[in-house]
Formats: structure tokens, sequence, C-alpha cells
């Protein structure tokens, strides 16, 4: 996005001058989204105001119009009234618009009750206008208009509709069983990790022998295993959700009372499928979840919790659990079942050795309890991370199918929302993201990790401006891949399309535009280390082909190269390593207090669809840090900047010789400078952190960048040079 939006701004109201409205409405929304002066911000919604309304989109032009009469500027506020009162006022069938070069729609009132109409959005008569978007609004404002409660359209769903086009199911059957081999492989692997380390202590402890069953190859009883825990799986996860996490039956006249749709729902789907009823539960969390697990229909349980039903209206309580169906019809419950029975008990480990290390008041035995702590929770990044794609994938199918059973997109995309909103708001209540949020978040219908940073800025600023980045920015799906989510924006996008293919009204406007211009350069810096290890492929290729040449020559014989192939991994080492260096000084560049964002150009920042990670926005931020306490926080994965408008996500590395941790300051209000990285999931790689008293914590990024770097040179040379 343009930082000066001067021009583009002049180009969106010419054309609303020139009655150029789709040309108009493309610049002027681009405009919002990226300026940062409050006066082009005001011309720019304005502007938009006119081209909505003269181009038929009246729906659009109220909800942007009531965005302004909450204004602090008096000649704004009293604009966006009257302005507010001629579009929402009811027009006679006979009655046409017409259309002048000002960018006026003159609204015809009902003569009975008003003689004449008022002059208003931009219209040039001879009465002077309050504020036309083709003159500047008074200097005296300063700040943008944003709303201060959520505004939800509240549009209509079907009440007939055709069916949409039938899917291939293939390549999404090849990824559930994909997902079953990558677990399997991963817990083989990690099996056989810990019988050889058990034996290898064995042998080098006196009076010991090696256990022999140890050396045995696992994979046939692991196969076993699992498919054994396939089969137990909605028993066993019946007791694991009961006892750690005080599931209880939900009866169906309970939940009629939240929902009579979901009832019927469930019913007819079932119905026209021949299965049983799925069992209902209910959790008892204030967040709002769900989740399906099971290895067949007929035991197939959908558990929601307490939050959920409180939270969403009857229609979206319906959509989702016509969602949990999907996931029931398409089969991946099954393979997320697994999942999540396996990777539970291994968080449940991670939280007692967490436990144990805030317990002791040994030092020694408080550092074992965290690195078993740490370990423990990167095996359940692990084996959570086995089902990334298919997490991604199953959203997307079981979404169309919840809209085809319900006829109601909108319904969905509202619940979605909401759900992620109830997410963020969950976690400014308990200043932590919850371990009940962390553990179950795989199979979840939105992630908390999204959540953090939509749900937290829903009052502030609207969907659309935030979710641009999700479905415009052409690298997006570099950076998901790491996600346990599909892009909200995309999710969401996809949905509306079916509500626009059905000639629904939307609740949103994500409607496909023009690939944004977003810098390569800034892009290559980003994938710099991985591009550095292909280089490193392709260099030990070179290394190899001028061998094969001089021995054939019989100039050269270096033996290492036809015995060991480790050489290949010494060149990608090297590679990584010259990789990470050419991006540090892009990644991590010299912070200027005087230069660095601060609060009031946040929302701007995070609704730029244009930004990358490697953009480094330098910012100095004032907000109350949120987060876990003690050892279940060793890593710091779970530091949020709440500020006065946004959740971040905070990235802390631990330094030597400080004395002072950041959990000593969670809860406090603090100034965070560092680097705002917009992502699949924005956050801040800290430079420091710093109390209203003037203690300071430092991150140091580009130190630990560098040393990584040159660890990896020094030893990809070491594997080169030893042969």
């Amino acid at each position: 996005m343009p930082s000066h939006p001067e021009p583009s701004l002049e180009a969106g109201l010419s054309a609303v001058k020139q009655g150029d409205f789709q040309s108009a409405i493309a610049t002027l929304e681009a405009v919002v989204a990226g300026v940062g002066n409050s006066n082009a911000l005001l011309q720019a919604q304005i502007g938009l105001v006119v081209a909505y309304a003269k181009s038929g989109n009246i729906p659009k032009a109220i909800a942007l119009c009531e965005t302004l009469t909450q204004s602090q500027n008096p000649q704004v506020k009293q604009w966006a009234d009257r302005t507010l009162e001629q579009l929402t006022l009811p027009r006679k069938g006979s009655e046409t618009l017409t259309t002048d070069v000002t960018g006026f729609v003159p609204f015809e009132q009902d003569k009975g009750t008003r003689g004449q109409r008022h002059k208003g959005i931009g219209e040039l008569g001879e009465e002077r206008p309050l504020i036309s978007p083709l003159q500047p609004p008074p200097p005296a404002i300063r700040e943008n208009p944003r709303p201060l409660t959520i505004h939800w359209r509240q549009a209509t769903r079907a009440k007939t509709w055709q069916p949409l086009q039938q899917q291939n199911l293939l390549p999404f059957r090849l990824l559930i069983a994909g997902t079953f081999i990558a677990l399997f492989w991963v817990m083989r692997e990690l099996l056989v990790l810990v019988m050889r380390f058990i034996n290898d202590i064995l042998v080098k402890l006196p009076y010991l022998e090696p256990i022999q069953v140890l050396y045995a190859n696992p994979t046939s009883l692991l196969l076993l295993v699992l498919f054994i825990l396939i089969g137990l799986s909605p028993w066993l996860l019946d007791r694991t959700l009961t006892v750690f996490y005080g599931r209880r039956e939900l009866e169906q006249n309970t939940l009629d009372q939240y929902s009579k749709e979901t009832v019927r729902v469930l019913q007819r789907f079932c119905q026209q499928r021949g299965w049983q009823l799925p069992k209902l539960g209910v959790l008892p969390l204030a967040v709002p979840l769900a989740l399906t697990y099971g290895n067949l229909p007929r035991t197939a349980r959908i558990v929601v919790s307490q939050g959920l039903l409180e939270q969403l209206a009857d229609d979206e309580i319906a959509t989702i659990y016509a969602s949990q169906l999907g996931h029931i019809a398409h089969w991946d419950f099954i393979v997320m079942s697994l999942v999540l029975l396996v990777t539970i008990p291994v968080y449940k480990v991670y939280e007692q050795f967490s436990q144990w290390g805030d317990s002791t008041t040994a030092r020694s035995w408080r550092t074992v309890a965290t690195i078993m702590a740490s370990l423990t929770y990167g095996v359940w990044c692990l084996l959570s991370g086995t089902s990334l794609w298919l997490s991604q994938l199953r959203q997307y199918y079981s979404d169309r199918l919840a809209v085809e059973m319900t006829g109601n997109p909108n319904g969905l995309v509202r619940a979605l929302l909401k759900i992620a909103i109830g997410i963020a708001g969950d976690i400014q209540r308990q200043e932590q993201t919850s371990r009940q949020l962390e553990s179950l978040n795989i199979i979840m219908p939105v992630g908390y990790q999204q959540s953090i940073g939509l749900g937290g800025i829903a009052p502030h600023t609207t969907f659309e401006s935030f979710l641009m980045w999700d479905y415009l920015n052409p690298y997006r799906w570099w950076f998901v891949i790491n996600n346990t989510h599909p892009l909200m924006g995309d999710r969401l996008q996809r949905l509306l399309s079916i509500a626009r293919y059905w000639h629904l009204e939307t609740e949103l406007n994500l409607e496909t535009q023009q690939p944004l211009l977003v810098k390569r350069q800034s892009f290559l810096f980003q994938i710099a280390p991985f591009l550095g290890i292909l280089v490193g492929v392709v260099l030990a290729f070179v290394i190899w082909f001028v061998w094969q040449i001089a021995y054939a020559l019989k100039f050269l014989n270096l033996k290492w190269i036809y015995d060991d192939w480790s050489f290949v991994m010494g060149c990608m080492l090297i590679g990584f390593s010259i990789g990470t260096l050419i991006r540090i000084n892009a990644f991590f560049p010299e912070i200027k207090i005087t230069t660095a964002q601060s609060d009031d150009r946040l929302l701007n920042l995070l609704s730029n669809p244009a930004a990358l990670p490697s953009d480094s926005m330098s910012v100095r931020l004032v907000g109350k840090l949120l987060g876990r306490r003690g050892t279940t926080n060793s890593l710091g994965q779970d530091f949020i900047l709440q500020s006065s408008t946004a959740l971040v996500k905070l990235h802390y590395i631990w330094w030597l010789g400080q004395q002072v941790n950041p959990q000593d300051l969670i809860g406090r209000q603090i100034t965070v400078t560092g680097w705002l990285r917009r992502g699949a999931t924005p956050w801040i790689d800290i430079q420091s952190l710093q109390t209203q008293n003037g203690k300071t914590i430092y991150s140091p990024h580009p130190i630990w960048s560098t040393v990584l770097a040159v660890a990896a040179e020094a030893w990809g040379a070491y594997i080169l040079l030893k042969g």
C-alpha cells in the first residue's frame, strides 16, 4: 500500500465526480485500508458513501454512514446523520435515482412528511453542503472515526437454493490417509529414539545390560496400537474430556432451548443418511468452541462449549453443528480423533512437568522440570503438526456442506467471527491463553492464534479492512503452511461467494479485486534462508559434477565425495547461513524512537494487505502484557500485548545476564519496542520491554539470528573439511 495516499484519494474522488463508481469504490477502499492521515481517511469514507449509494449498494452506504455518525467532529456527525436519514428513508417503487457530476444521489422524500430534501452527500447546489467529499474536512479533526460496537448487517439466508457443484473428494481422502501415515511415522521415530536412548544409557552404566526388546522394530506393534486406539477413540475421548475438561451430556431439549433449528438440522441430515443422531455433549467453558470425534457415524460425538451456546444466535449455532456433521460425512473426524487422543496425554504430561517446576524449591530440580516441560511441549507440537494440512483443508469442506444443509452462508460467517471474538475476549478476561484452549486448538472450528488479531480488533475497525490481507496478498499461502487453520479472510470469501451465487446480500464485503502489487524483493528477503538451502543443494551438485569430470580425467580423486554424501548437508548449512545473513539487515532495521509507529497507527498497519513480515515495521506500543506464568511459559509461547485497539502476539528471546523475566511483567502496563510483522498471524519481534518505572528487558533477535547463521556456517564448513 502506498505510504502517501493523497494521489489515490484524488483519483478516487475524481472517479466519483465523473460517475465511474466501481473504480471509485476500488480506489477509495484501498485508501481507507491504508491511509494514516485522518483528514484523508474521512474524505475517502465520505466518498465511499457517495459511491456506494450511487451504484445502488445501499446496505454498504448505510453501514459506513453509521460509522461516521460516531465521529468526534460535529460537522461530520451532522452530515452523516442527515445522509443516514436519507439512505434509510423508504422510496416509492416509481422513483428513480438521478445522477449529477458532483456525486450526489437525490433520494426524493415523501412530500407528506417532508416538503424538501436535504442537501448532502456532496451535492453542490445553491445551498452549501455541510461537507463535500471533494473538499477536505476541517483541520480540527485528529482522530479516525471508528465504531465502538460491532455492527452486524444480519444479512438474510436463502429460502430456496440451488445445489452446489459436486467436488472431487479423492485428494481430500488421500490427505486423510497421508495424515495418518505422517502421525504413525513421527510416533515411530520418536519411539525408536527413546528406545535407543535408554539402551545407550544402560550400556554406559556399570553392572547393567541393555534391554534386548528395545532393539526390536516397533512398526507392527505401533500400527496395532494405533488401530486399537481408533477403535476405542469414542469412549476413550469421552473419558478424557470428562476427567480433564468437565464434559457432560447435552440433552436435545436443552439444546432446543438455545437453538431449535439445530435439532431440526441434526434430525433431518441424519435421517437422510440413515444415521443415528450423534451423542451430544457440552463443556463448561466460557470460550466458544466445538469439536467432533469418533470412528463411525453411529459412534460420533459432537461437543460444544457453554460459551458457544450463549454467545451465538439460533441460526448461527445451527451452522456450527452442521459443519461438525460435515466432518462426520467426510470421515476426516476419524484421524483427527486419533490425533486428539494422542496429543492430549502428551499435553497433560507437559502440564505435570510445569506444575512440578513451579512447586519445587530446589533450583536444580526446577531446571530439570523446565527442560522436561519444554521437551514435552516440543513433542506435543510435533505430533499436532502432522495434521496441520488436514486441519486446514477440512474446514473448507465442512463449511461448504454446512451451507448446503442450512442455506445460510451469512449465518456461518457471523458464527465464525463471533467465535473469534469470543476466543479473544476469553484471553483478555483470563489475561492468558488457557490450557484448554491450546490443547484443543487443532480440532476447533477457529484457531486461537488467528483469533488473537481478528477478535481483538473487532470493536475498533471493520472486518473487511483487517481481512483484506487474507485474500488479496499474493504471497499469503507461504505464511499459512505452519498454521492450524485456514486464513479466515479466504475462508469467509468462499462462503460469501456462495451467498452471491444464491443472489443473497452478503454479511461482509469481501469481493475479488485486482491482485495487489507487492514488492518481490520483500518476499525474496523473507525466504532468503530457504533459498540459501536450495542454492546449497545446487552447489553440492556442482561439486559432485566437477569431481566426476576431474576423476574421469584422472586429475583429482576426492574419495570422501564418493564414500559419504554428507557433504550435501554441509552445502545446505552454508547456504542457509548465507541466506540468513543476507536477511538480517532487512529483517531487523535500526529502530529510531522518533519514527517508530505508535498505537494510533496500529490498525492501519495491521490492515495493509500488501505488507509482508520482512517489511519490518518499527513500532513502539503501550499496553498490558498478557500471558501464562511459570514453567508452562518457559519457551515464551504465550506473550500477548493488549493495546487500546488490538491484541498482538509477541515473540521474545531470552538473553544472558538479565535479572528480570518478562513473566514478572504480566498484568502490568508496558511499552513494547520492536518490529511488527504482518503474516497469517500478526506478531511483534520484541527489541525491548519497558515498565513505567523505567526497568527494561531486551530481546536480542538480531544477535541470535547472527549466532544461528555463524553456527550453521561453521558446522557446514566442518562437514566439508572433515571429508
